[in-house]
């Protein structure tokens, strides 16, 4: 909760600035878990109706409940309790809609991985954030958006303000992929079946025979099943079909390699 010294950012219903976007991400996000959720959500959804009404609101009320149910009704997507980054930026008026214009190019899981593939050439998981410029500069293009060099550099600070929290000057794959739209974040299928660094070397040193750092989608599917009875995952009607759609998509022509199946698979990830 804001104290006396510290204000929290004003929601506004006029456009705001991407800056002004992070900043109220992060007041609310208080723990950093990536979410807004619990007494995060509330006191969002509170000053929400309050810029919205220009009255104060008592969260006991009942009809403020209502309106909060509502409220998560259409704006969480996967109906988890909480709200994501994503998610949020379909709720505030961005300006010049700067993160919706990054969902808007990068609106599936394979588009995002062939515009990221450009610029992390050695498959690190990373992209430097000299190469960041460059990265946002190409999104804002293929998807028509007038921009000028001061407002290129402002988003890239805000990227930068993002993601690069221990300011090592590197930007990672499964940060970015956090811009997503929930249905398309490969990461959130696999959130509940994570391996540990050992059990993940030994699985895919298992289905990498030749020792060439990626796998094709014949050893996957022999992987995928055997990573679904290791892990006792309950499988819906649809079989393994919908997991192995979610890592087909970050495939380079079939391949999928090393570091970027860990990234979706392994708890234990740096990446």
């Amino acid at each position: 909760m804001a104290t006396k010294t510290q204000q929290p950012p004003q929601l506004q219903l006029a456009e705001i600035t991407a800056a002004q976007f992070i900043d109220i991400w992060k007041h609310y996000d208080a723990d950093g878990n990536g979410y807004i959720e619990g007494t995060e959500l509330e006191g969002f959804f509170h000053e929400l109706e309050e810029a919205r009404g220009g009255a104060t609101v008592d969260p006991k009320n009942v009809v403020f409940k209502e309106k909060m149910k509502e409220f998560m009704a259409n704006f969480d997507k996967n109906k988890d309790g909480r709200i994501e980054m994503s998610e949020l930026a379909t709720i505030l008026p961005t300006e010049e809609n700067f993160l919706l214009c990054f969902r808007q190019y990068v609106g599936s899981s394979s588009e995002f991985m062939t515009a990221w593939r450009l610029y992390d050439n050695d498959r690190s998981g990373y992209i430097e954030s000299n190469e960041l410029k460059g990265f946002l500069s190409d999104l804002l293009k293929k998807a028509n958006r007038h921009y000028d060099d001061k407002k290129l550099n402002e988003y890239t600070a805000t990227i930068l303000k993002m993601f690069d929290l221990n300011g090592d000057g590197k930007l990672g794959l499964s940060e970015m992929a956090r811009l997503l739209p929930v249905q398309e974040n490969f990461l959130l299928k696999f959130q509940d079946i994570k391996l540990t660094t050992k059990e993940f070397n030994g699985l895919f040193t298992l289905y990498d025979k030749d020792g060439n750092g990626y796998i094709d989608e014949q050893e996957l599917d022999a992987l995928l099943k055997d990573l679904c009875d290791k892990k006792k995952m309950k499988v819906g009607p649809g079989g393994l079909g919908s997991y192995k759609a979610s890592i087909m998509a970050l495939s380079d022509e079939g391949k999928l390699y090393r570091t970027e199946l860990e990234i979706v698979l392994c708890k234990d990830s740096m990446l």
